[in-house]
């Protein structure tokens, strides 16, 4: 088996390689962009490290995790190669977005929302939740600036998804702190 290396020393001039080929300056739009995408997946592991495995917070997050590659990839295409993307699997979908309210309802129905600003912090998973947030939201500025400097089409479903899987967070946060009652179901 041939030696492979993490390292290739192709970015050391300042750029990055992107998906379908070319190479782009590393603080261009497309790699903000996509390298917070990277961060949220990172951000939402470390709150699905306070879970329980294959519960069902658990399994919602590594979903969620592998969704954010589909944004990252459509992020790392530069606009004349986004032809070669694939719905669901490199390019975001009206879908994917619509998805995630029927889950944000589910969740929400589970407590009273609060009633004044929150605190994070009333537990590990809930300020991890908390934390991937706020990543979220910077990544989501980082696409509009994106589609403001002409990287992403307008027409393109990362910001609506990035924005719906903020406020799924928010809720899977209020959900996880325990302190609110559960709703009731009538």
């Amino acid at each position: 088996m041939a030696e492979r290396k993490v390292y290739t020393r192709t970015g050391d001039d300042g750029t990055t390689g992107l998906l379908y080929g070319g190479r782009v300056a590393k603080d261009g739009p497309g790699p903000r962009a996509y390298g917070a995408t990277d961060e949220v997946v990172s951000s939402l592991g470390v709150a699905r490290a306070e879970t329980e495995r294959d519960g069902e917070l658990d399994v919602l997050l590594v979903r969620l995790q592998r969704e954010l590659f589909v944004v990252g990839a459509e992020l790392a295409t530069e606009p004349e190669h986004r032809d070669r993307l694939t719905d669901g699997v490199t390019r975001v979908t009206a879908a994917m977005v619509d998805d995630l309210e029927p889950v944000i309802d589910d969740v929400s129905a589970r407590f009273d929302p609060p009633q004044e600003f929150v605190l994070p912090g009333e537990t590990r998973l809930a300020a991890a939740l908390d934390v991937a947030r706020t990543v979220i939201r910077r990544a989501e500025r980082d696409v509009v600036a994106a589609v403001n400097e002409g990287w992403l089409e307008e027409e393109s479903f990362v910001v609506p998804y990035l924005n719906r899987l903020a406020d799924l967070v928010y809720t899977l946060a209020r959900w996880q702190e325990g302190r609110y009652r559960p709703a009731r179901r009538d």
